[in-house]
C-alpha cells in the first residue's frame, strides 16, 4: 500500500454506510485513513467533534466553501456537508489509502477531480428495509424522514455510476466484498 489512493463510499441515508466504515477501518486501521467530514448539523447521542465530524456552523461553513477548502461539499436534509481538502491531499502524498464516507452530489464531485477514485456504492437490501432503519434511528422528524427517503430513490438509482456496488443484506459479506475490492488484484470481468 505504498502508493496513495482515495477510495468514496457512498449509499442512501441508513444503509449501513457508517457501521460498514467503522469494520473495515478497525480491520485494516494501520492501512486505511478516515477523512472526516465538516458539518452544519448537529451532533447526534455519542457524536464527538473532531472524531465524527467537525461541526461548524453555517456561516464557517460557506467561508470554507468561498476559500477552496472543500475538495467537494453538497446540502442534504437541511445541512451542509463537506470534505476539507488539505488533509486528505497530505495523506495521499505521503502514500495513505484516505476513505471518504460522502454522498451523491459529493461522489460525483469527486469523480471529476480524482477520476482515479475507487468508487463504492452501498445499496440497501430493499427500500422498506432502508426506511424501517432510518425509522429506527428515532432522530428525524417525519418532514426529515421524508426529505431522506426521497433522496434514497434518486440515489438508488445512480448506484450504476459507481465502480463497484455492494448490497448490505448482510453485515460481514457487504464487508468481505468492500475488502475484496480493496485488497484483492485485479478481479477479472464475467
Amino acid at each position: 500500500m505504498s502508493k496513495g489512493r482515495l477510495i468514496v463510499l457512498t449509499g442512501p441515508s441508513g444503509v449501513g454506510k457508517g457501521t460498514l466504515l467503522k469494520s473495515l477501518i478497525q480491520r485494516h486501521k494501520h492501512d486505511l485513513f478516515l477523512s472526516i467530514s465538516a458539518t452544519t448539523r448537529s451532533p447526534r447521542p455519542g457524536e464527538v467533534d473532531g472524531k465524527n465530524y467537525h461541526f461548524v456552523t453555517r456561516s464557517q461553513f460557506e467561508r470554507m466553501v468561498a476559500q477552496g477548502e472543500f475538495l467537494e461539499w453538497a446540502e442534504f436534509a437541511g445541512n451542509c456537508y463537506g470534505t476539507p481538502r488539505k488533509p486528505v491531499e497530505e495523506k495521499i502524498r505521503e502514500g495513505k489509502w484516505v476513505i471518504l464516507e460522502i454522498e451523491l452530489d459529493g461522489a460525483r464531485q469527486i469523480r471529476r477531480s480524482f477520476p482515479s477514485a475507487l468508487q463504492i456504492f452501498i445499496a440497501p437490501p430493499s427500500m422498506a428495509e432502508l426506511e424501517s432503519r432510518i425509522r429506527g434511528r428515532a432522530q428525524d422528524s417525519e418532514a426529515a424522514i421524508s426529505r431522506r427517503l426521497q433522496r434514497a430513490w434518486e440515489e438508488v438509482e445512480a448506484a450504476g455510476e459507481f465502480d463497484i456496488q455492494v448490497v448490505n443484506d448482510n453485515l460481514e459479506r457487504a464487508l468481505d466484498e468492500i475488502e475484496d475490492a480493496l485488497f484483492e488484484p485485479v478481479a477479472a470481468v464475467c
